[in-house]
């Protein structure tokens, strides 16, 4: 979220996806994720965050930018299978986390991601346990 939102680290989520065009490395997350991020940008519409234009355009921007990442083999954007659901359920109840974060886990491994970002220092912790190379930012 941190790319279409003004927040905290935005900075750094831009300089990730700016590597990730310049074929530094390749971002992947779920197709749980795209639910997620359209989610929050409906909630950041309906608080007044953002107005309807700008709500429109934000959520035009994420998906075209997304189709554009995967067309230029730098974005994946992974299924939700049943093992990775499994996977995330495990992590949920051993961690006491928010599915959402248990299915980044859980895809992250199964994408035997290089690195896992993240600007949760809880989740990052989790990450970090579970052997991933997580980095918080």
């Amino acid at each position: 979220m941190k790319r279409y939102l003004k927040e905290d680290q935005s900075e750094k989520a831009a300089e990730l996806y700016l590597k990730a065009y310049a074929g530094e490395h390749v971002i992947c997350f779920s197709l749980w994720n795209i639910g997620e991020v359209l989610g929050v940008l409906d909630r950041a519409r309906r608080l007044r965050r953002l107005s309807r234009a700008e709500h429109a355009l934000t959520r035009t921007r994420f998906i075209s930018e997304t189709r554009r990442m995967i067309r230029l083999g730098v974005c994946g954007v992974l299924p939700l299978k049943t093992t990775v659901l499994k996977e995330a359920w495990s992590i949920v109840e051993a961690q006491h986390i928010y599915e959402a974060d248990a299915l980044q886990l859980a895809s992250a491994k199964m994408a035997d991601a290089n690195l896992f970002y993240t600007s949760d220092q809880t989740l990052h912790k989790i990450a970090t346990k579970m052997g991933l190379n997580s980095v918080c930012l």
